[in-house]
């Protein structure tokens, strides 16, 4: 698929993937943003959530390197840390205790969102097709329910409009998107729209690792349904770029983690397990904590509507409760149905294209709902399908992962989107250690497993 102008609205992560797939396809590109796109290190003010923890999993990364070959060794040259999973470099403990710690195929690259997004924006560089209009807002598309034209922006100084005619738009910005209004504005129907809200507000704080402490490794303590004791809380502390952890809490109605600095260390000493709040002890706070109050699982159905000329990707198209650390991930795998789809497509192929962007998002919308219908807060419709049994289930395979390691494999292949749950689950080892249920002579771990040399290490900081 050639065009003459292609016009990206948006330029975050998704759209400066899609910016770089297009400059192979179009003549000249053009990247509208509401911010100032000339200083891609600061946080910007159009990602809200944007100085809180991110993740890209492994399916993610391999997506990215698809899209920007050599990608993810040069952020782990700029500090990036790559977290192997299960357990080689990440502790985990969830309601029967912590996972006993194995090297896996699977992992997750920790980094600030800042250092994510300018590392890709540098491959912007490679391609003189592509311009970009900062400080604009868009105020609406062109066109007709036949075909999208372009869209309508007006500068934010000078409150001016004008329209930009363009042969594809995308809209890539974000979970604000209006894109829906846009096209009833044009005379379409309205876009369908599934919401799952897990009530989710977290709360985020970086330190500085103690010497010697920053290649410890992840602690991630989950959230346990099987607990009505106590209301939902999980937390995360992820080494990040520059000798930094980068800490999120996380809770429900009724037990959000409070933002002021002695709340936050009470709330992480209040998990499951204190680790977290222990090795925050050791470690010197960046700044004072920040909190988002996280959009639901929504996911608007543009698959089903789009019309030729207009495409949606990112966070515009779906949003995913952040705990599980797939927005990223699922936009850097749309950029790629985007660009398999344009390699084949014919002028007029937009709505074949979405369909594939919606494809590459429906795992990770099934993990995200699945797992929040586990907790009682949740609210949405819930599948009809979802019994007793099912659960019961999933609750099985959780409690079997801590000693089978075909299970914990399974299960990591799925959480990082590098394979369908079907694919992932039917193995026959798989579907064998899950009759099987938890190994008896593999007792759970109550203790966090660090290694001889990590305790050292604590002992040193301490």
């Amino acid at each position: 698929m050639t065009m003459r102008h292609a016009l990206v609205l948006g330029g975050g992560f998704a759209g400066t993937l899609a910016a770089i797939v297009l400059a192979h396809h179009a003549d000249t590109v053009m990247v509208v943003d509401r911010d100032r796109l000339d200083d891609a290190e600061a946080p910007r003010r159009g990602i809200p959530h944007g100085r809180h923890t991110h993740v890209l999993v492994s399916g993610g990364a391999r997506a990215l390197d698809k899209l920007l070959p050599g990608i993810t060794d040069h952020l782990f040259s700029l500090g990036a840390q790559r977290i192997g999973l299960p357990g080689r470099y990440m502790a985990t403990a969830a309601g029967g205790g912590w996972f006993p710690r194995h090297e896996g195929r699977q992992f997750i690259i920790g980094c600030s969102r800042a250092l994510l997004e300018a590392t890709v924006r540098e491959r912007l560089l490679d391609h003189n097709n592509i311009t970009f209009v900062s400080s604009a807002d868009v105020v609406g598309l062109t066109g007709d329910p036949a075909r999208v034209t372009g869209a309508r922006i007006r500068d934010r100084a000078t409150r001016t409009e004008r329209t930009i005619e363009a042969d594809l738009v995308i809209d890539s910005t974000g979970r604000s998107s209006r894109a829906p209004q846009w096209l009833v504005e044009l005379g379409l129907p309205e876009v369908e729209e599934d919401v799952v809200d897990p009530q989710i507000f977290y709360v985020t704080r970086r330190y500085r690792a103690p010497d010697g402490a920053h290649n410890l490794p992840a602690i991630n303590i989950m959230a346990d349904p099987t607990r009505t004791d106590r209301v939902r809380g999980s937390g995360l502390l992820l080494p990040i770029e520059n000798g930094t952890w980068s800490v999120t809490l996380s809770g429900t109605v009724g037990g959000h983690p409070p933002v002021e600095e002695a709340g936050f260390h009470d709330f992480a000493a209040g998990l499951p397990y204190p680790t977290i709040a222990e090795l925050l002890d050791l470690a010197e706070p960046l700044g004072s904590p920040f909190g988002f109050k996280a959009d639901a699982n929504r996911r608007k159905h543009f698959d089903k509507l789009v019309p030729p000329g207009f495409l949606v990707l990112g966070d515009a198209a779906a949003t995913f409760n952040p705990v599980y650390g797939h927005g990223l991930t699922v936009a850097a795998r749309g950029a790629v149905a985007l660009r398999d789809g344009l390699a084949r497509a014919r002028a007029e192929a937009s709505q074949d294209i979405q369909r594939a962007i919606a494809r590459a998002s429906q795992d990770a919308w099934m993990m995200a709902t699945s797992q929040d219908f586990r907790f009682p807060q949740t609210l949405g419709p819930r599948p009809e399908s979802r019994d007793g049994l099912a659960q019961r289930f999933q609750e099985r395979l959780g409690r079997s992962a801590m000693s089978r390691p075909a299970i914990a494999d399974a299960q990591m292949a799925i959480f990082t989107l590098s394979t369908s749950p079907a694919e992932a689950l039917m193995r026959p080892s798989v579907l064998l250690s899950a009759l099987r249920g938890p190994d008896p002579a593999v007792k759970p771990l109550s203790e966090p497993p660090f290694t001889p040399d990590e305790r050292e290490v604590l002992a040193q900081c301490r």
